[in-house]
């Protein structure tokens, strides 16, 4: 019962967070489940944590879509590249000792936090010229309007497909600042669009990793409420809680955990 309820505490913390900034929720539940499941093989915490992803996707991208702030026609087209890296991904998760594993998600998370703690107010120029022009209306009525290059989010999402099915991540947490940095989305635009394509390559990546025998069901049934209400209450607060301020805070814990990790590895 203990078990159930710290897997159902560490679910409602990561789909909170994972859905309020666009990150997915497995930079949350891998170190967790690492920290209190030693004895857990690298292999069956990816895919633990990506199946537990997929009901936290299609939680709060219920409540974005209600929202009207996805580019579905982005997010299609994003996940349909990063399926078959998420697919290689969950495949090279099965060699991956111990040791690497831990050494190398702890490297991925110090990335991840320095992009947060530094990235530019402004999208970086690009060289390469909008391929596509977009413009979308909320439910509230605010516009918005941009313009990106369709190929640089076609490779990106390739390689975020493949670390996020190898780590269990979703993928968001490179995708979202790609998304505002190099291709110009806004930033409610780009996690409610994040969140879609994590959902739909995370379907695959689940598949791959349940045909691989590296989901332990019982976690997930532990992890998955939580996940699926953290979902719907960080896509509600992502409208109204301070951005700049949240990741911060993010960025440092991840700094603290992926140190951890390294340790430990």
């Amino acid at each position: 019962m203990i078990t159930f309820l710290l897997l159902l505490g560490i679910g409602l913390a990561a789909g909170i967070s994972g859905s309020l900034v666009g990150l997915g929720g497995g930079f949350i539940v891998v170190p967790a489940m690492a920290f209190l499941f030693p004895d857990m093989q690298p292999s069956h915490l990816a895919g633990t944590s990506m199946a537990m992803l997929l009901f936290n996707s299609i939680s709060s991208t219920y409540v974005y879509a209600k929202q009207k702030r996805i580019d579905y026609q982005a997010a299609i087209r994003f996940a349909a590249a990063s399926i078959p890296g998420s697919v290689i991904g969950a495949l090279f998760a099965e060699q991956i000792e111990g040791k690497m594993f831990f050494v190398s998600f702890g490297i991925f998370l110090i990335l991840i936090a320095l992009i947060l703690l530094f990235k530019p107010n402004k999208p970086i120029a690009w060289p390469f010229k909008p391929t596509v022009n977009r413009s979308l209306i909320d439910n509230c009525g605010e516009r918005f309007d941009y313009a990106y290059h369709m190929p640089t989010g076609i490779v990106i999402s390739f390689m975020v497909g493949f670390m996020a099915s190898l780590f269990g991540v979703g993928g968001g947490s490179l995708m979202v600042p790609t998304m505002t940095l190099l291709l110009g989305f806004s930033p409610h635009i780009a996690v409610a669009t994040s969140m879609l394509q994590i959902f739909l390559s995370a379907i695959v990546s689940t598949s791959t990793h349940a045909f691989l025998l590296n989901i332990d069901w019982f976690m997930v049934l532990g992890l998955a409420p939580g996940a699926i209400i953290g979902g719907q209450i960080g896509a509600r607060l992502a409208r109204h809680l301070p951005a700049k301020l949240l990741l911060k805070l993010l960025a440092v814990f991840l700094i603290v955990v992926s140190f951890r990790l390294m340790m430990r590895g």
